[in-house]
């Protein structure tokens, strides 16, 4: 049986990475998709006693905590409609938002009661994102035919939907200043900022489509950028002066950075060559774990943004609608999602959670970093 609150027993197991001995615990083993929440979002709780992680054990994408090391698995959401990539955790880790369609729903972790936050009936909201004051939220959006994002108060006042002309990825708050928005444009040029009342829009960075600028955030307390130029380098780019330069020249692909910005972690594709923890002052980096997940879609074989014959082909290959950030299930440009490790940092930064495909189902893992 399972619904909302339902307990589930621990599939926890644990093993030594090959590569670096460190522990890596499996979290997950169900013969479905598992994975954690994105990497621009913590899967641990603030406390560090829970790991949230998306299954679809019950047949579609549902919310699950499981006690961290080898507690029993908690049932969270039992409906229609949820983005698998949208749930973040509050500050003090009592709620859980999450999207569903165009719905943002702050649920209660301890009775488990939700809230709707705001809704746009009429679109579709991406992943959401939490200012560092824990009083607002944004999401990426479509309404209708137009795009662009949404930003709000988590007590449902004050929002609106901000336009921009293209497909929008990855909003996420100024780190320092929550009322700067940055985003990411799909496709070139890509990074942007907006203030969350809607004035201020501005590219930070042109470029073509020829450089594969991907996964951009902040690189954590010093309210600085840093992206990867897939499969080149990793960059820091200065929000004041805009600024760019490497950290390190290697396939880092997508990135998480610390709090303090000293260190950013890292998993790679093309080739995998593991998850990756690097130094932000000197560029030397030092293996934390393999993934051996199966890093699947085509446009991580060029150096390149995917164009409309790409996405032509995938419909094609998919024999599915029109793909988009939305539709992670029928993504073979940009994924499948879930074959993607998308490492994240633990609360206490001693952990590292992501996910893999390697056993032929993706699981959530635990690697320590010691």
């Amino acid at each position: 049986m399972s619904g909302v609150g339902s307990m589930f027993p621990s599939e926890h197991t644990t093993y030594r990475d090959p590569a670096t001995g460190v522990p890596v615990h499996q979290m997950t083993s169900a013969p479905c998709i598992n994975h954690a929440t994105y990497f621009l979002q913590s899967s641990f709780s603030p406390d560090g006693r829970e790991l949230l992680f998306t299954s679809y054990r019950s047949g579609s994408a549902q919310l699950y905590e499981a006690g961290f090391p080898d507690g029993e698995i908690r049932q969270l959401t039992d409906a229609a409609g949820i983005h698998p990539f949208s749930a973040a955790y509050g500050p003090d880790g009592a709620v859980i938002y999450y999207v569903r369609r165009g719905t943002i729903v702050a649920l209660d972790r301890r009775t488990l009661e939700e809230r709707v936050v705001v809704e746009f009936a009429d679109g579709q909201l991406g992943e959401c994102s939490l200012s560092c004051d824990g009083e607002w939220l944004t999401a990426a959006a479509k309404k209708g035919a137009e795009s662009g994002l949404v930003a709000g108060r988590v007590d449902g006042s004050e929002w609106r939907f901000i336009a921009f002309p293209r497909t929008v990825i990855h909003p996420q708050f100024h780190p320092l200043e929550p009322e700067w928005i940055e985003f990411a444009g799909d496709p070139a040029p890509r990074m942007h900022r907006v203030r969350r009342d809607g004035t201020g829009m501005e590219c930070l960075y042109w470029h073509g489509n020829e450089e594969f600028v991907v996964h951009e955030t902040f690189l954590g307390r010093t309210g600085d950028v840093v992206f990867t130029v897939w499969p080149f380098a990793l960059r820091r780019m200065n929000w004041v002066t805009r600024e760019i330069s490497d950290i390190a020249r290697f396939n880092a692909w997508h990135i998480t950075p610390n709090k303090a910005g000293t260190a950013v972690l890292c998993d790679t594709n093309h080739p995998d060559a593991g998850l990756w923890l690097v130094d932000v002052a000197s560029g030397e980096r030092r293996l934390v774990c393999l993934s051996e997940s199966s890093n699947q879609g085509s446009q991580w074989k060029t150096s390149r943004y995917a164009l409309a014959e790409d996405f032509a082909r995938a419909r094609s290959e998919a024999k599915s609608g029109a793909l988009s950030w939305m539709e992670v299930a029928t993504d073979t440009v940009y994924g499948p999602q879930w074959t993607h490790p998308h490492p994240s940092f633990s609360g206490d930064e001693t952990k590292v959670v992501f996910a893999s495909d390697r056993s032929g189902w993706p699981q959530v893992y635990v690697a320590e970093l010691g």
